[in-house]
């Protein structure tokens, strides 16, 4: 979510007043670039501090002059009071029973412009426009309007913003204390094309000309020009290098993300390499483009959990992979040797996440039926992926805060189960990730198979009453959520057995092998690979060595 905009090499952190430092990833589909027609967008929670659950504000109605708490997303501090709308609509996590998802990375941008007097907040925002908007376009509306209102008192952000039909892209960034409002750009994702983005402006030249495709706040050039970020034409202006400049930071543990999402499904993207490795001389990326294949469900869900595979900056293949292949280096982003810094890779798979989603938009079914929120809690590479429907009228119990915090363990909480296994695979990874793919795959390929059983059997029961129907899909997505966290639970219980003390127990039939008199029979001592061991004689030298 938040980027510091005094970037220091590769650090991707948040310096904003009262936030913590969270950094987030967005991919968008657009529903002719999807394999089935769906409008596909994804988002991973990214924070050391925030727990993975899954939000419900179920729909309401106001009594006239009512008003609105609203809170700052990051940290809980209240920010002021607004008027209640007379209608609100039901939310599910980030998408609501109309099928409108929203999600955002944080970029920070020009520090003097965030607002500490302003009322609403980029969460705020998010939430706010999800209980009040029955399309994407109404929801940039909700949100701008209510930037315009009350003030906007988060940093620079990228909001994806969907519905059934349409993906777009707003950035936004505030004017600064004593100047309410905010300067914002959105852009509609051309239904044949993907985007993304991840923690840095990504918008660049504005078709202010293209009524259709294209949303602006009207001094969206005025005030740079008024501010000195900008002193050329119209034509020229571009957003991203008005209000968050490229540096070092912003390429590298930034646009980097976005880069390997895109050389996935366009051969030509390497043209961009020196420019994702730190240099802003060279020719940005493009907004969008226009795949070579089409994207499903699961492809982006894949997506999602990137360390760089087949990149040369890929985190397996350096020291800092340890012995067991690691894809993660623990923080702070960058360290110093001998007076020189260097920097952690910042993946889209990364270990400090919260919660991380799919949301899927399906135009051709009714809204009951057509919402998919694919969510996951952790580390995205190691989540599975289970199907919440966005009519649901309750979370499943795996996902609720009552069922253990960030500060409680709990041993049904899918959360704390998660988060239990992958700590123990953060030590022993090239091998425990073998056994979790297995079960991974297992689960998230059973939805998929079943999920076409499910929609028919909805639209049976929405063809008689659509409350019905969304009972039944509350009843599914929360059995299969919480029996996806028991899984889990298991999966624990068999990581630990089989590897205990750094060894690994031998199997035969689905079983651990016995020794034949009811004992277990004796593990196999894997060690380290050759690399590792290589690594180890360089450094400790003759020490170590066997003598005759």
């Amino acid at each position: 979510m938040k980027k510091n905009w005094m970037m220091v090499l590769a650090v991707c952190t948040a310096l904003v007043t009262g936030g913590e430092a969270m950094a987030c990833t967005g991919l968008l589909v657009g529903k002719k670039a999807s394999a089935d027609g769906s409008v596909i967008i994804s988002y991973s929670a990214d924070s050391h501090t925030l727990y993975g659950e899954l939000y419900h504000w179920p729909a309401a109605v106001w009594p006239k002059g009512a008003m609105l708490d609203v809170k700052e997303w990051d940290t809980g501090k209240p920010l002021g009071r607004i008027p209640q709308v007379e209608r609100t609509y039901s939310v599910i996590g980030n998408m609501n029973e109309y099928q409108v998802a929203i999600t955002e990375s944080t970029w920070g941008g020009r520090h003097e412009l965030v607002d500490t007097t302003g009322i609403v907040d980029y969460g705020s925002l998010i939430y706010i426009a999800l209980q009040r908007s029955k399309t994407a376009r109404e929801a940039i509306k909700v949100m701008t309007d209510l930037v315009r209102e009350h003030g906007y008192c988060s940093s620079g952000e990228s909001f994806s913003i969907a519905d059934k039909n349409e993906a777009w892209i707003m950035e936004l960034i505030g004017k600064g204390v004593g100047n309410k409002g905010g300067v914002w750009v959105a852009i509609r994702i051309p239904d044949e094309c993907i985007s993304a983005h991840a923690n840095q402006s990504r918008i660049q030249q504005i078709p202010f000309d293209d009524k259709e495709n294209c949303m602006y706040a009207p001094d969206v050039v005025s005030f740079a020009r008024e501010k000195g970020y900008f002193s050329g034409k119209d034509r020229d202006f571009s957003f991203a290098k008005a209000y968050n400049p490229y540096d070092f930071g912003g390429l590298r543990a930034c646009e980097a993300r976005v880069w390997s999402f895109f050389r996935k499904y366009d051969k030509t993207m390497d043209r961009y390499t020196d420019f994702i490795k730190g240099d802003p001389s060279k020719e940005p990326m493009p907004l969008y483009i226009k795949p070579d294949r089409k994207l499903s469900v699961q492809d982006v869900q894949q997506c999602m959990r990137d360390h760089f595979e087949g990149t040369e900056l890929c985190m397996t293949e350096d020291a800092g992979a340890g012995p067991y292949k690691v894809p993660y280096r623990w923080r702070p982003m960058n360290f110093e040797v001998d007076g020189e810094t260097y920097l952690n890779e910042r993946a889209i798979a990364t270990q400090q996440t919260g919660f991380v989603i799919v949301p899927q938009m399906r135009n051709w079914l009714p809204d009951e039926v057509g919402g998919v929120l694919w969510f996951g809690v952790d580390d995205a590479d190691m989540a599975v992926f289970t199907p919440v429907y966005s009519s649901v009228t309750a979370t499943p119990e795996c996902y609720r805060t009552g069922n253990g915090n960030m500060m409680t363990f709990s041993w049904t909480s899918a959360f704390w189960m998660h988060n239990w296994v992958a700590n123990m695979a953060y030590h022993k990874y090239s091998f425990m990730i073998e056994d979790i793919r297995k079960v991974q795959g297992e689960l998230e390929s059973g939805y998929k198979e079943m999920l076409p059983a499910i929609d028919k059997a909805a639209l049976e029961l929405y063809d008689n009453d659509p409350a019905e129907a969304r009972k039944f899909l509350t009843w599914f997505s929360s059995t299969t959520a919480d029996s996806a966290t028991e899984r889990w639970k298991k999966l624990g219980e068999y990581l630990l057995v089989k590897y205990i003390d750094g060894n690994v127990k031998k199997e035969e039939n689905g079983r651990f092998k016995q020794n034949g008199y009811g004992l277990s029979d004796y593990p196999d001592f894997p060690g380290y690979d050759e690399t590792y061991y290589r690594s180890i004689v360089k450094s400790a030298g003759d020490r170590l060595k066997v003598k005759d």
